[in-house]
């Protein structure tokens, strides 16, 4: 019995095995071939398509079938794989898995950049083979066809009968499954990966790859929140009196279009950014940690303090795993100093798990997208206009603590290219006749516009008030707008920043700053923390080529 289970299970199982090599190479980038794989990669691989071919066959007993299903799921991620590389310059990472429920909850995020027609095609594409399946394909249990399995199919009263014919198949596909879990998680020990998404996807293959990151992300963290910068932050022996309030802006894909595009774009399109800088403490461009989208990555790697070396797996989606246990941040440590300490995002609370990691970083309060109904929305989200002057109120509330209130913008968010744009639009932002395929940026640039009468009346409103205060204004991340790229030419991805505080200042020249220690410069300007040495950013804690041994 056996083998006449087996052997007709041979040819469908090696043909899927090799299809899905095969579906890897269209992978971009795409990975080394699987012969020039360490073995531990390739048995990561063969460990899990045999673990996923086991599951299908138990679930719809249709060998080929459940190829097709398992290939069919490949092959979406490595379309998603696909656009997010052309986006965001980065294939798909295990991190990344989350993102599926959310483009279900907030479609207009994600769908865009996928394409609706692709979305369309795929659900559809997977409903026919779905129906085809299991209408074309005889079961395995059924004693009918090709197939040589003396199993029947019993009535549901006997399904789970230990006495029953059927019980051998589930013994047999079960330990099929369990073998593969074995393989998959013996060979992933010996598979180590250096957290460059596209560098170990093109050495161990998208399955390998995502498998170690997986496991990656189980590793304790606690030594990783003892090394943090604010874990160990200590208050100045003198602190101001009082104690200024802080205002952090980070801004929706802001940076200065301006120096990329100097000949296209108007200057008065960031006059008050302009005059920021002219009374600033310090400005310059900034090094953040994320290209085109993942606000989340720069947002952590200000409020901790900790870049992409330091944070290894977790650099993909902090919120995920590490955040979730808390971790010491810059509103810990204001929190410590006695501050009041307020997160504002007029957006959707869960959307990165916000409204359940921020307290745990050390936030009172988190104020989302309940507080702006019927605000003004500039594109689809609210306005950073509206969210100026709701920020504006909170200031003029009298309390006998200092305030840290730290404000993620939306407006900017995109899709750009769902944006319309009329004459009077081009007219308002580009100096210069529009160039081809370039519509995206005037849509950017008249968020770019609203950014900065938010600026200038934040500005205002802090300089209306007796007690001091400071603002601190910087970009997440670069836009996505490939069309204007292809056309005007790629930008570096550093976006921009302003410290600037209320009183006389002595301004500094212009200098570049990493988003890692922006956080602690802030501080410093304001005088609530001890001067740090920019000289000796933190480093990794974790070796690259470091083995994780817990599954």
């Amino acid at each position: 019995m056996i083998e006449a289970f087996w052997i007709p299970l041979l040819p469908p199982y090696l043909i899927g095995l090799a299809l899905s090599w095969a579906i890897e190479a269209m992978l971009t980038p795409r990975p080394v071939a699987p012969w020039r794989r360490p073995a531990a990669a390739i048995g990561v691989h063969v460990g899990v398509w045999t673990l996923a071919f086991a599951l299908e066959l138990a679930l719809f007993r249709r060998p080929y079938f459940g190829v097709a299903n398992v290939l069919a799921i490949q092959l979406l991620i490595v379309l998603v794989s696909n656009a997010k590389y052309q986006a965001l310059r980065e294939p798909f990472v295990y991190p990344d898995f989350e993102y599926f429920t959310d483009a279900i909850k907030h479609p207009r995020l994600y769908l865009p950049f996928f394409g609706l027609a692709r979305a369309l095609a795929a659900g559809g594409g997977y409903g026919a083979a779905l129906w085809a399946g299991l209408a074309l394909e005889d079961s395995v249990t059924a004693g009918a066809g090709i197939w040589l399995v003396s199993f029947v199919e019993l009535p549901q009263e006997h399904m789970f009968d230990p006495t029953a014919p059927l019980m051998p198949f589930f013994a047999h596909t079960f330990g099929l499954a369990a073998a593969g879990l074995a393989v998959a998680i013996l060979a992933g020990r010996r598979n180590p990966v250096v957290f460059d998404a596209t560098q170990d996807l093109r050495r161990l293959g998208l399955v390998a790859a995502l498998w170690a990151y997986g496991r990656s992300e189980r590793q304790p963290a606690d030594d990783l929140r003892r090394r943090a910068p604010f874990a160990t932050a200590k208050p100045p022996e003198v602190l101001p009196d009082p104690l200024p309030d802080l205002v952090v802006i980070q801004s929706e894909s802001f940076f200065d279009a301006r120096r990329a595009y100097p000949q296209l774009l108007r200057q008065d399109i960031l006059a008050n950014f302009d005059l920021l800088k002219s009374e600033a403490v310090a400005h310059g461009q900034l090094t953040v940690a994320a290209w085109g989208a993942n606000t989340v990555r720069t947002e952590f790697a200000f409020l901790a303090g900790m870049g992409p070396d330091a944070l290894g797996v977790h650099q993909y989606n902090p919120y995920r795993k590490l955040a979730e246990q808390g971790f010491p941040t810059i509103a810990s440590y204001l929190k410590s100093l006695g501050y009041r300490t307020v997160c504002v995002h007029p957006y959707h609370r869960s959307f990165y798990r916000r409204d359940k990691v921020l307290p745990l970083l050390g936030f009172d309060e988190f104020i989302g997208i309940e507080a702006f109904q019927g605000a003004r929305r500039d594109g689809s989200y609210v306005g950073d206009k509206a969210l100026g002057q709701y920020v504006a109120h909170m200031l003029q509330e009298k309390t006998d603590r200092p305030l840290y209130l730290h404000v993620i913008t939306m407006e900017n968010h995109g899709p750009l290219h769902w944006e319309s744009v009329d004459p009077d639009d081009v007219a308002d932002v580009f100096r210069a006749p529009m160039p081809e395929g370039c519509r995206d940026l005037v849509a950017y640039s008249r968020h770019l516009r609203n950014a900065d009468a938010m600026f200038g009346d934040l500005r205002q409103a802090l300089m209306g008030r007796e007690k001091p205060a400071s603002l601190c204004i910087f970009g997440d991340h670069v836009p996505i707008m490939p069309g204007v790229y292809a056309e005007l030419g790629e930008v570096e991805g550093t976006t921009d920043y302003v410290l600037w505080r209320t009183g006389k200042s002595q301004k500094e020249k212009e200098r570049d700053e990493d988003v890692t220690l922006l956080a602690c410069r802030y501080l410093q300007a304001t005088g609530t923390y001890e001067r740090y040495d920019a000289s000796k950013p933190v480093t990794a804690y974790v070796s690259k080529n470091a083995e994780i041994d817990a599954f």
